[in-house]
């Protein structure tokens, strides 16, 4: 894994963040994680390809939310959103990792181990969830 560090978007990060964000929203977030000192973006690879990216904001040394985090639909099921939380909670030793979801992807987070509470209907039609895991 590699923290993304260039303020030009590669096309194969702007299309995992299309998973994870409207593409309106998509040069607004990378921008943010570009230049805000409590966000960081990261990438997956296998071979040369970039298959995975995660995006966090630090709140404190021991606590983050998960903002972003998509897989190539060609690589998913292959353990690769588990091994880009595994990096996080290795690189960081967060004790708390927060994430807000929806109904395609709250499975994901539970099998990992979070906590999961609904939010209710957040937006018209939509249901989300906070996921939280707490790792002591």
């Amino acid at each position: 894994m590699e923290e993304v560090k260039s303020m030009e978007i590669h096309h194969d990060m702007w299309n995992l963040l299309s998973f994870a964000t409207s593409e309106r929203n998509i040069i607004q977030e990378y921008n943010l994680y570009m230049k805000s000192p409590t966000r960081k973006l990261y990438c997956y690879y296998l071979a040369d390809e970039v298959v995975g990216c995660i995006g966090i904001e630090l709140f404190t040394q021991r606590r983050c939310e998960i903002k972003h985090i998509a897989v190539s639909t060609k690589y998913r099921n292959n353990n690769v959103g588990t091994k880009m939380i595994n990096f996080i909670l290795e690189k960081y030793l967060f004790e708390t990792v927060l994430a807000e979801t929806d109904s395609e992807a709250v499975n994901f987070y539970k099998n990992y181990g979070f906590e999961i509470t609904s939010l209710g209907e957040k937006y018209p039609g939509v249901e989300r969830f906070r996921c939280t895991l707490t790792n002591e």
